[in-house]
């Protein structure tokens, strides 16, 4: 069955929520992380995804603090992203309570030691964060294009072990349009055994079925939850599961 992993994406301290990656088309929701991290908790969530906005756009991580703070007042797994570009990086997500890592633009910059992170960290803790536009790979945090098509990127690092990818449509991003389902079925039947987690355009409980039969492994929520569309009721047959390793 399908894993649903609940998302917060932190700016300035605040829980924000990005349209199509335009950090000025966004949204503040005034819960505190860790309030919002122990609602999902409650509710029987087990793993939660940390976006660092700020690490994102500076290319380092900046928002350490919020991830202590979750981590020291809650059990979850925390798949922490945002700005990861070296094992320094790495190490202090690590110290500050990070479960697992899912980093994106060092892929593309520097995909030698992206694969070498599969192999020394180990498969179950390192997720590619491969998130696209129309096909092309974006990165930090979706302010700078490349040419790169989102399946040759993957196939570079399946060749060596790679286990999770995280993939969001950016155009779905925030705008409640339905997800991508041609695109993560063509991700699943072109690398056998690679794990799925699908992320944006959720919009109802009957689009994470619809992912669910597609064969994806988990689905990142965020906007339909923040703004009722699904509620922590609906999602808790799919909340417990054991996380990612």
């Amino acid at each position: 069955m399908i894993q649903i992993i609940p998302s917060i994406a932190i700016q300035n301290g605040k829980v924000l929520r990005l349209r199509e990656g335009n950090y000025l088309a966004n949204h503040a929701y005034t819960e505190s992380p860790v309030d919002l991290a122990r609602e999902f908790e409650n509710a029987g969530a087990q793993v939660l995804h940390l976006v660092d906005l700020d690490g994102a756009k500076k290319g380092k991580p900046v928002n350490y603090h919020v991830l202590e703070a979750i981590a020291g007042h809650t059990n979850l797994k925390i798949d922490f992203t945002g700005g990861i570009h070296t094992d320094g990086d790495i190490s202090k997500a690590y110290e500050y309570g990070a479960s697992y890592i899912t980093a994106a633009s060092i892929a593309v910059t520097q995909p030698d030691l992206f694969s070498g992170w599969i192999v020394s960290y180990g498969r179950e803790k390192i997720t590619l964060g491969a998130d696209c536009r129309n096909h092309k790979v974006e990165i930090r945090g979706w302010q700078k294009k490349t040419d790169i098509d989102i399946m040759d990127h993957i196939q570079n690092f399946y060749n060596v072990g790679l286990k999770y990818v995280k993939t969001t449509d950016i155009v779905k991003e925030g705008g409640l349009q339905g997800p991508s389902i041609y695109l993560y079925k063509d991700i699943i039947k072109n690398f056998p055994g690679i794990q799925v987690l699908a992320s944006g355009g959720v919009r109802s409980i009957d689009d994470i079925k619809e992912l669910n039969e597609a064969g994806v492994f988990a689905v990142i929520i965020g906007k339909a939850f923040y703004e009722g569309r699904i509620t922590l009721e609906e999602l808790s047959e799919y909340l417990s599961d054991v996380g990612l390793d």
